[in-house]
């Protein structure tokens, strides 16, 4: 669960392209009159058995990014979430077939089980798939065409190998072998996307170094991503995002600080 407590990634042989807004506000969601709740999409997290503050933190992230819905799913833990999520979540025990009308499932903060793999690779190939922590350890095994991966740099060497002194161009291999979206984690975070584009954000507060905020991350990329926003521009936009609420919070800064400043980051973008 953490996120940007590595040092300043050295990039070299890839140049890589400003993450601002003028990369992916065009495809940020912009409500409608006619909208509704499954219109704006809906969010699915598998919840964590151990770790529920982990998964709340995402889907608190994932409803104050602006998904429709979002639910998390747990049979073992139901009870706890029920007890504390705020009451726009909805929390159920069933099977995945009994959910209605999910967009995207987000696996990982907090650890998933060892058969989340199963359950996911049971789920609609359309889906998007937000994996974090653990999760991106089934990447490979999914043939979802649309995935996101948020690996911090110990994470990402673990399931993928050393990342040497060229972490861009091993971002980007990762990338175009496994057809995913890499958020390479740091203090200047990289995504990368399987044609090859790669974003490099230095928007971003070195506050963020701490437990949870990476949970808040996924669960933002995730709500974007059920909104039908291109899975890049959703990376982009997600760590954007987060380095903007992180940068108005400043000093003290909690991962439940983030999900407050949304507000005013995403008005000032949507004015």
């Amino acid at each position: 669960m953490l996120a940007f407590a590595v040092a300043r990634l050295h990039i070299s042989g890839v140049k890589p392209l400003s993450n601002t807004p003028n990369l992916w506000r065009e495809a940020l969601p912009r409500p409608h009159a006619d909208d509704y709740k499954y219109s704006r999409g809906h969010t699915l997290l598998l919840g964590s058995k151990s770790y529920t503050g982990a998964t709340r933190l995402a889907a608190e992230a994932s409803s104050r990014i602006g998904s429709g819905l979002v639910t998390v799913l747990s049979a073992e833990q139901a009870q706890v979430y029920r007890a504390t999520l705020p009451a726009d979540i909805m929390v159920r025990e069933e099977g995945l077939d009994e959910i209605n009308r999910p967009n995207v499932i987000l696996a990982g903060p907090g650890g998933c089980d060892s058969n989340a793999g199963e359950v996911i690779k049971a789920s609609n190939k359309a889906l998007g798939l937000v994996l974090d922590a653990d999760a991106i350890r089934l990447c490979g095994e999914l043939d979802h065409p649309t995935k996101v991966i948020t690996p911090h740099a110990g994470e990402f060497e673990r399931y993928f190998g050393k990342i040497g002194d060229n972490p861009a161009q091993k971002a980007i291999d990762v990338a175009k072998q496994l057809n995913v979206v890499v958020v390479l984690k740091g203090s200047r975070t990289l995504i990368a996307a399987p044609d090859g584009r790669l974003a490099e954000n230095g928007h971003a507060s070195p506050y963020l170094a701490k437990a949870g905020t990476g949970d808040v991350l996924a669960g933002m990329i995730a709500g974007l991503l059920a909104q039908a926003m291109p899975a890049f521009e959703a990376a982009c936009a997600g760590v954007w995002l987060h380095g903007d609420a992180s940068l108005r919070v400043g000093p003290g800064l909690v991962p439940q600080d983030l999900l407050i400043e949304l507000r005013p980051a995403l008005a000032d973008l949507l004015r």
